[in-house]
């Protein structure tokens, strides 16, 4: 991936909505979301518990898959993505797994509210790759608020900002910590068929340091529950990162642990 300067970060929603209008049609064939299990990590389970009867809304949930997995442990699962493409691959996953109790809604994250038509949710799910594609994490918080009701809980799950620092000589810290106000990148393939040849390549992200996102969350009036940093990744992010069998990734031993995931969970007061 490799920085470029002949588009504007202010266009920074119709470059990934172009990004990922195309990335969905990849993604719904590609062995890592098809095969890729139940779809929500084991640390994930052992921070939200049972889902059983729940409501569950999941902003930025892509093509459905932890929307669907979160249907088949008995919750009552509504998807929102701004990618057309992406939500039409939902309703068949549903349906290859035999879950009933999905909705699916195209919509982008900050009218997700809007989306709902005021509904609120016993669980508002999030994560693994979705706020980097946005500028304002208070509003984004205002978002997620509004779609939490009373008693409810608010759960993200996301790759550490320090992982997107490293170059993959794992020795270089390539890009600031702090936001910057977006940044443009080229991505060449998807991260999910490596191989595959895409014309949709410019994509503009946005690094929101732990602090910012925790703060945006508090302001708003969530109460935090939970927080945990893990030195693993559902992905390989680097060439030189090892597994040993359990779905995730790790630096190899002759090199210090450094956070690459993080998990928060919130809770909204009646």
């Amino acid at each position: 991936m490799s920085e470029r300067d002949d588009h504007s970060p202010a266009e920074w929603r119709d470059l990934n909505h172009a990004w990922w209008e195309e990335q969905a049609a990849l993604h719904s064939t590609s062995l890592l979301y098809r095969e890729g299990g139940s779809g929500l990590e084991a640390f994930e389970w052992e921070d939200l518990g049972s889902v059983e009867g729940l409501q569950v809304v999941y902003p930025q949930c892509h093509i459905g898959t932890d929307t669907v997995s979160l249907a088949e442990c008995g919750a009552s699962t509504v998807g929102i993505d701004f990618s057309a493409a992406a939500i039409k691959v939902g309703p068949t996953l549903a349906e290859q797994r035999e879950v009933g109790e999905t909705e699916w809604i195209v919509g982008d994250v900050y009218d997700a509210a809007k989306s709902v038509e005021g509904r609120t949710f016993d669980l508002v799910y999030t994560g693994k790759g979705a706020i980097c594609w946005l500028p304002d994490m208070q509003r984004w918080a205002e978002v997620m608020w509004a779609l939490c009701r009373p008693g409810g809980r608010f759960y993200l799950s996301e790759f550490h900002p320090l992982a997107d620092q490293l170059h993959d000589d794992n020795t270089t810290f390539t890009r600031p910590y702090f936001p910057t106000g977006g940044d443009l990148f080229v991505e060449l393939g998807s991260y999910a068929a490596r191989d595959a040849v895409t014309t949709n390549n410019i994509i503009v992200d946005f690094p929101h340091p732990l602090s910012e996102v925790m703060q945006a969350l508090l302001d708003v009036g969530f109460q935090l529950r939970k927080m945990r940093e893990f030195p693993f990744t559902v992905s390989k992010r680097w060439p030189w990162m090892v597994t040993d069998g359990d779905g995730v990734w790790r630096f190899p031993p002759d090199l210090p642990e450094f956070p690459l995931m993080y998990s928060l969970l919130f809770d909204k007061p009646e």
